[in-house]
């Protein structure tokens, strides 16, 4: 790997180096032998991956996910005000009391909705999708199975046309290129172009949402209830940006991560009864999804700012709009918190993870994430018992969403 030590806090690693990119656990490993935060050169900011340092982080006021009033970011470049703009309403960009009062609206919603009546479309949904794959014998699951199933979920939580799916998908895939901090200007563009064109898809749906309000999320974030104020039509668009965002790429990365994960850990034969054994029983299935999101997750870094002064444990003291990286995936393979982390063990006795994040901006749709995950798998497995990887799989260039190119199997 082409990481040199300058000193014991610091580490260069080009984020978009291609064997980094492939493997970043070996980093982490490197990172946890030295027991302290890390200054990453390349990115120029500290960084936590001590399960403990950034779970606690995750949850500490005293660190937000903008910097302090006087401190503000820069405004976006002209070329990407669309972008911006659709991003100012984003849960992930707001601190209480305005993320305070558009989460609580949220959660209603998506209590509303009760997670667990989208089994039944989410497993309707698996079911045709091998339906349509079981006569080929082989298929590339990523684009095939694990795509679709999180497209038909969204379409459905926000109340818009399944045809208008692939729309969504090429809108989500041309935003999140944003987030990678890695970006050419030619993808900002692109993400520009998809914030305005979804934004105008929209608007028109949602002006009839408030005059003829259904079932769906989207009905219920601008319903008038008397409990809680309705939300304007631009927080609408960044929430549903947000959940389309979270809930289709970071949703479709870890069910691909995951199946491979389960067919290098559980080969044909004792090994593959041994997981259908597991899939078989919900508590043990949902133990298997949790082992999932621990072992490869498809978020690796997310990013807060010191709001005062604060010491770092066994590290730097940080100033007022410092930045600090959180490494979620190393904060899932801490040796001082798991046992063996680099082990896939299902029923661990010390199981947990942070893919999901933590503190208030824990994701709004972990419930219905995990649930899609469980169902996915156990509906695969199930319907196609002799899955096999076809030769080695990459990842993509993309370290912020740790995900597979592709996915190709036989069975």
């Amino acid at each position: 790997m082409n990481t040199q030590h300058l000193s014991k806090n610091t580490v260069c690693q080009d984020p978009r180096q291609a064997e980094f990119v492939q493997n970043p656990y070996s980093l982490y490993r490197q990172i946890h032998d030295r027991a302290c935060p890390v200054y990453w050169k390349d990115y120029g900011f500290w960084c936590l991956a001590d399960f403990s340092a950034v779970n606690r982080t995750l949850r500490d006021r005293r660190f937000a996910r903008l910097p302090p009033p006087g401190q503000e970011l820069p405004e976006a470049a002209p070329h990407l005000a669309d972008f911006a703009a659709a991003e100012k309403h984003s849960l992930l960009a707001l601190e209480p009391p305005d993320h305070t009062r558009l989460r609580q609206r949220i959660n209603r919603a998506f209590v509303s909705r009760q997670v667990e009546q989208m089994t039944p479309a989410i497993t309707r949904s698996a079911h045709e999708r091998i339906d349509n794959l079981a006569q080929h014998r082989q298929s590339e699951l990523l684009g095939q199975y694990a795509t679709p199933i999180p497209v038909t979920v969204i379409t459905q939580l926000l109340g818009v046309p399944e045809s208008a799916g692939k729309q969504l998908v090429d809108w989500s895939h041309a935003m999140v290129k944003v987030y990678t901090m890695t970006q050419t200007r030619e993808e900002e563009l692109a993400a520009n172009s998809a914030a305005r064109e979804f934004r105008e898809f929209l608007l028109p749906i949602i002006a009839r949402k408030r005059h003829a309000p259904g079932e769906d999320l989207l009905s219920q974030l601008v319903r008038e209830d008397g409990e809680s104020q309705s939300l304007n039509d631009d927080e609408v668009v960044s929430t549903a940006i947000l959940l389309l965002n979270a809930g289709h790429e970071a949703t479709v990365h870890q069910l691909g991560n995951a199946v491979k994960t389960l067919l290098e850990q559980y080969p044909l034969g004792p090994s593959r009864d041994a997981l259908l054994a597991l899939l078989s029983d919900t508590r043990s299935a949902d133990a298997l999804v949790n082992e999932c999101l621990r072992y490869d997750a498809p978020l690796h870094l997310f990013m807060r700012y010191a709001q005062e002064t604060i010491e770092l444990e066994n590290g730097p003291i940080l100033q007022p709009g410092d930045p600090v990286g959180l490494l979620l995936a190393a904060a899932n393979h801490c040796p001082v918190r798991f046992k063996e982390p680099e082990r896939f063990q299902p029923l661990r006795d010390d199981a947990g993870q942070l893919s999901l994040g933590a503190g208030i901006h824990f994701c709004v749709g972990a419930p219905l994430a995990k649930l899609e995950l469980r169902i996915a798998l156990q509906v695969l497995f199930e319907r196609l018992p002799g899955l096999t990887l076809d030769g080695e799989l990459e990842y993509l260039d993309a370290y912020h969403f740790h995900g597979l190119k592709q996915l190709p199997v036989h069975w």
